[in-house]
């Protein structure tokens, strides 16, 4: 499996009651891959995995990848800890579900670039899926060197990995423009999608394609088919949309949101995150609108 493309991390819907709603789940996952997503992301920040109890966790992937089956597309499942043992426990227990697990940069600890390469070979050879290492070193605490995150491209178990340098940066060109042939960066940062891109990214793992997919598709094909300046239509259209759903904590603007549009039924999240204000949710809304 090497990634491209949209792939889109799915909220998790709760019912009213506070169990997964699998309904609104079926509903969202069937309208980002029939709006041209490449695949789904199951279990990452923006589903609240962290969050979920176990048997809930299951219901998630079930429902994820019966609908990734039916459309015939990758299920890419989250997993990782602080510690290499407890990644590897969930790695394996989520593998057969996963088409590629996203894996987390260790957090917290602030481990040795050293040992964020062993941690990865470790984990990669735990299990018989592609791992895609999720470097975010602005939640991690952890920031990895250039040559670290193309060290860690070239592990036999990585695909590929998502990006999120938090700004088009030398550390980011250097990543870009030294990812050995065959490993796909995806860039893990809405608002810098386009511009990665256009830098050679193979596509994104983007939480606000969940209310749009049809554009952010549209954006990475117009890129890849060398049409920069409808991408760049694209972005200019998306920017303000994305800098409303990000500005509270995720995923509350992007649930209720969703919920507006009826793709869920409850925007309700778990604490400790809050329901968003009004404002930044109609905000969201309009931006779309505009974009439709």
């Amino acid at each position: 499996m090497r990634p491209n493309g949209i792939h889109v991390p799915l909220v998790t819907p709760f019912t009213g009651a506070g169990g997964i709603d699998v309904k609104s789940l079926e509903r969202l996952a069937r309208h980002c891959l029939e709006g041209g997503a490449a695949g789904l992301v199951a279990l990452a920040t923006t589903g609240e995995g962290a969050l979920l109890n176990g048997a809930e966790q299951q219901t998630v992937l079930e429902v994820c990848r019966g609908v990734s089956l039916e459309h015939g597309t990758p299920l890419t499942v989250g997993a990782g800890s602080m510690g290499t043992e407890d990644t590897v426990r969930q790695a394996r227990e989520r593998a057969r579900w996963a088409d590629a697990l996203l894996v987390v940069v260790p957090y917290y600890l602030r481990p040795s670039d050293e040992g964020v390469i062993e941690h990865f070979a470790t984990v990669g050879a735990a299990v018989d899926v592609p791992v895609l290492p999720y470097d975010i070193p602005y939640r991690t605490g952890k920031r990895l060197t250039v040559e670290t995150v193309l060290r860690l491209l070239e592990l036999d178990c990585v695909a590929g990995m998502k990006y999120c340098p938090g700004a088009i940066d030398h550390d980011a060109l250097g990543v870009l423009s030294g990812a050995p042939a065959g490993k796909s960066v995806l860039c893990g940062d809405d608002p810098y999608i386009y511009p990665m891109l256009q830098l050679g990214a193979a596509g994104a793992v983007t939480a606000s394609a969940c209310l749009a997919p049809q554009a952010f598709a549209a954006m990475a094909e117009a890129s890849r088919t060398g049409n920069a300046a409808r991408a760049l239509a694209f972005h200019n259209a998306l920017l303000p949309m994305v800098n409303a759903l990000f500005s509270e904590p995720a995923p509350a603007v992007l649930k209720a949101a969703l919920a507006e549009l009826g793709l869920i039924d409850d925007p309700s999240v778990r604490a400790p995150l809050r329901p968003p204000g009004p404002e930044p949710v109609a905000r969201a809304l309009s931006s779309l609108r505009a974009v439709l």
